[in-house]
């Protein structure tokens, strides 16, 4: 007789009904692991630049809703979705600590097998630095071959960046001139002292300003979390290939190094020098 209850009353005929693996498209996801080679560590390296992908994918998905939110000036729903981001961060810098385990002689046994792929040419990871303001045209570029994406990265490049839409919820309180938080919002955005100003008077009377305070500081929570993602991902590169050029043409490490001076939120650091 076929059974179809197990321990403590589970179900176990899923004929005609949708199982676990059934709701996560396990078949498609676990069968998106393609080696190139027959070397054994390109699975690694494989599964932690997809996993990476699909923690970005939420990413992307929570930043496009708080953003959202701080556009209607609702920020409450947005402080918790920020605070989700800065977790995944910290979930991606974690990850580094399993690549880290590939040695240089293991990642150039496959490492030919990659063409010219490379992390650089992440659209997600393009969404997330304009969603947060770091924004260049010229990024889009490898991307022109798949139009689609193009046509997204070039919305979210023409678009105000999360950090953009703060600045207007200061002018909007009064805290900040209109003209201080409209700009080209293609180009990328120069530090400015009235912004800086503005913030540094959230930061004196929080109590007025609870709900910005509190903005600020998710703001902040989210930056700090990101450097350490890049400074985890140029250490990373350096232990494996050391200062060898990237696969997809840049300098390797070299070019990783300058990212850590990009400052996505300038004048809320600068705003701690004033207070």
């Amino acid at each position: 007789m076929k059974t179809t209850s197990g321990p403590e009353g589970a179900r176990l005929d899923f004929a005609g009904a949708m199982s676990y693996g059934d709701y996560l498209q396990l078949d498609a996801l676990l069968g998106a692991q393609a080696p190139r080679s027959a070397d054994h560590n390109e699975m690694l390296f494989i599964v932690q630049h997809q996993a990476t992908e699909l923690w970005m994918k939420l990413a992307i998905h929570e930043l496009m809703a708080a953003r959202g939110h701080v556009r209607r000036d609702d920020l409450p729903p947005a402080f918790k979705m920020l605070a989700r981001v800065a977790r995944i961060m910290a979930q991606l810098n974690q990850s580094w600590d399993v690549l880290a385990t590939l040695t240089p002689a293991e990642y150039s046994a496959f490492r030919g097998e990659l063409g010219a792929s490379s992390g650089f040419q992440s659209y997600q990871y393009r969404a997330i630095e304009f969603l947060l303001g770091h924004k260049d045209a010229v990024m889009v570029e490898p991307h022109r071959h798949r139009p689609g994406i193009a046509r997204t990265l070039d919305a979210l490049l023409g678009e105000p960046s999360l950090y953009d839409e703060a600045l207007r919820v200061l002018a909007r309180r009064g805290l900040l001139e209109a003209s201080a938080a409209e700009r080209d919002w293609t180009q990328a955005r120069a530090p400015d002292e009235a912004v800086c100003r503005a913030w540094v008077r959230v930061y004196r009377d929080p109590e007025a300003h609870w709900d910005l305070y509190e903005l600020a500081e998710k703001l902040v929570d989210l930056e700090d979390a990101f450097r350490q993602w890049r400074f985890r991902h140029a250490t990373t590169v350096e232990r494996v290939i050391g200062l060898k050029r990237g696969t997809g043409g840049t300098s390797g490490v070299a070019y990783l190094r300058k990212l850590l001076e990009v400052e996505l939120f300038p004048e809320l650091w600068r705003a701690r020098t004033e207070l």
